[in-house]
């Protein structure tokens, strides 16, 4: 599989969704490079509560095969061929080792997870034909924070590498940080390198990077705002220096509702950052400075549903889609070039959805 669209105008996206819930597991759609639009190609419900997914996009790291995590107490992942319209399993389920895994990436050979209940990240080597391996190493989180109900202990929300290949960041909503380890990519061992202290109770949960390299935006959970960090590749340090909320001052009815951010994502051009909410049910709009420091809340636009889990860009930058949870449905939106604001173009029906990613 390749990034963007075929030949022929269309392309290729994976949406996860909760089986426990009524969703179908993983569904495959067509994507219509033009219109934006999603179009049902099949779906299997071989691994339980599929709510991330992740695409490999080259030898080594499983070209052509997509993963999973299974949601579940005990935390698995899963490979899954994508040669055909509908996933079909390479092996069986692999544990993590793990409670509830929420996220995964792809870094150096290696398959990582987030495992939020256990507070802890997973690393599983990747075999040449894409399929995963028993688990490498199992770094665990130390801490809490001030939410007696949501921090009593880690609850590691999401791993990536950074943009130079050097660092593996974790982010923990329980313990309001975010963990920078080095990754050993011959025996697949996460080693502490240092940790990012945010302001205690915003509970972070995802993190995005600016194209530029430099910069990253941290999404809090507990507290609807965004984090502007600079980031230093060369040290491995990551410093927060600004905190943005990402709802609008004063906007109607945002204050009778609890807001849960969800996702974050930055334009192409490093020019907007859109962030999910639930609960307020929204997508909102951030305008960033040049060099990437600040963000300024423009305006939100409804999210085309309801509990919007999860927010993606396509590869070309011209359209975004929010996987509504609780609606069931996935509502794409065409990206104003110059504005940076989404106009609802059209949804498909994916219930419990939880993620989307693109092929």
């Amino acid at each position: 599989m390749t990034s963007g669209a075929t030949g022929d105008g269309t392309g290729r996206a994976y949406i996860g969704s909760f089986t426990s819930a009524g969703g179908r597991g993983i569904t495959a759609v067509a994507v219509e490079a033009g219109t934006g639009q999603l179009s049902f190609l099949g779906a299997t419900d071989a691994v339980p509560d599929p709510s991330y997914l992740a695409v490999g996009d080259g030898p080594g790291s499983g070209g052509g095969v997509l993963y999973a995590v299974s949601e579940t107490e005990h935390g698995a992942v899963a490979a899954l061929d994508i040669t055909g319209d509908v996933p079909r399993p390479i092996g069986e389920l692999w544990p993590v080792e793990g409670e509830g895994p929420t996220h995964l990436t792809l870094a150096a050979g290696q398959l990582l997870t987030a495992n939020y209940g256990s507070g802890s990240v997973t690393a599983l080597p990747l075999r040449p034909d894409g399929s995963v391996g028993p688990v490498g190493s199992v770094l665990r989180h130390e801490g809490s924070g001030p939410d007696s109900e949501r921090q009593r202990a880690p609850h590691a929300h999401q791993v990536l590498p950074d943009p130079s290949g050097a660092w593996v960041l974790s982010v923990d909503l329980g313990t309001d940080s975010v963990r920078i380890c080095a990754l050993d990519t011959a025996t697949g061992a996460l080693r502490l390198h240092g940790e990012t202290r945010l302001r205690p109770g915003t509970g972070p949960r995802h993190l995005a990077f600016h194209p530029d390299g430099g910069h990253a935006y941290v999404l809090n959970e507990l507290e609807p705002t965004v984090t502007v960090c600079r980031w230093d590749a060369a040290a491995g340090v990551l410093e927060p220096v600004a905190e943005t909320a990402v709802l609008p001052e004063g906007e109607e009815g945002a204050e009778d509702l609890v807001t849960y951010p969800s996702e974050v994502v930055v334009s192409h051009d490093g020019r907007f950052l859109w962030t999910a909410n639930r609960g307020h049910d929204s997508i909102s709009v951030l305008a960033l400075d040049p060099a990437g420091e600040r963000a300024r809340t423009v305006t939100t636009v409804a999210c085309g549903g309801h509990w919007p889990r999860d927010l993606a860009l396509d590869p070309t930058g011209r359209w975004l889609y929010a996987a509504n949870e609780r609606s069931g449905n996935v509502s794409w939106f065409a990206v104003d070039a110059t504005t940076g604001i989404p106009r609802r173009a059209g949804s498909l029906d994916v219930p419990a959805a939880s993620c989307v990613v693109f092929a």
